[in-house]
């Protein structure tokens, strides 16, 4: 019996829009943030209304998920359900930089970063290996207690990087081409143990664009 997941990444923060790392640091959202926060639950009231019904809402523990995971929750009138193993990939040294700070401060370890090592860990953080198990570890028992429901994860842009990955069956080396955009709902089904992407990257109720704050754009020749 299949389980669909509402993956949601948390609103806007002062820091996405620098583009500095964050990982556990625990960064409030920004007033953008929470705008986006009251438009999703907005939308997912109005969804509810026409059928949509959500069973359940998890959150990763971080403030700038619970802040977007909140509102939805109280619109609904469903518990909010923390699990710290929704928490975004946790980056060590680098947090609380941007990317130039980290190649001048750390220049031998960004090198390693930028092979897409999955082995690799930034002093006192999380391998990329090791952050995609914890996630997936996490969102299990998750879908195993909801067979046949359908339920929303709020969480970070990693979180949503691995479950993209796990269900198109990409490697950790991989670059990646598709967008993790602030307060986008990211629509996922698992079934026997696999899982298959229904829609992604959908912020049509937003107002205005939601930006991907790590992805490298590739202008392809032509274009």
């Amino acid at each position: 019996m299949s389980t669909q997941i509402l993956f949601i990444r948390h609103g806007e923060t002062d820091w996405n829009r620098i583009k500095r790392i964050q990982g556990h640091i625990d960064i409030p959202l920004a007033t953008s943030g929470l705008e986006q926060a009251q438009r999703l639950a907005r939308r997912l009231a109005d969804e509810a209304q026409q059928g949509g019904r959500l069973d359940a809402i998890y959150s990763s523990d971080l403030q700038r998920a619970q802040q977007t995971a909140q509102p939805v929750a109280d619109v609904l009138g469903l518990p909010l359900h923390l699990r710290e193993g929704l928490r975004e990939r946790s980056y060590g040294a680098f947090q609380g930089y941007d990317r130039d700070e980290i190649a001048e401060r750390y220049p031998d370890e960004y090198d390693r970063w930028q092979t897409r090592d999955p082995g690799f860990a930034p002093p006192e953080g999380e391998s990329m290996r090791a952050f995609y198990h914890r996630v997936m570890d996490a969102i299990e028992p998750i879908v195993a207690a909801h067979p046949g429901g359908r339920i929303a994860c709020v969480a970070h842009g990693g979180v949503l990087d691995c479950v993209y990955r796990f269900a198109r069956d990409l490697s950790l080396e991989v670059p990646r081409d598709y967008a993790l955009l602030n307060t986008s709902v990211n629509v996922v089904e698992f079934d026997g143990g696999k899982a298959t992407v229904k829609s992604w990257a959908d912020v049509s109720h937003l107002d205005a664009p939601s930006e991907d704050d790590t992805l490298r754009k590739i202008v392809k020749p032509g274009l």
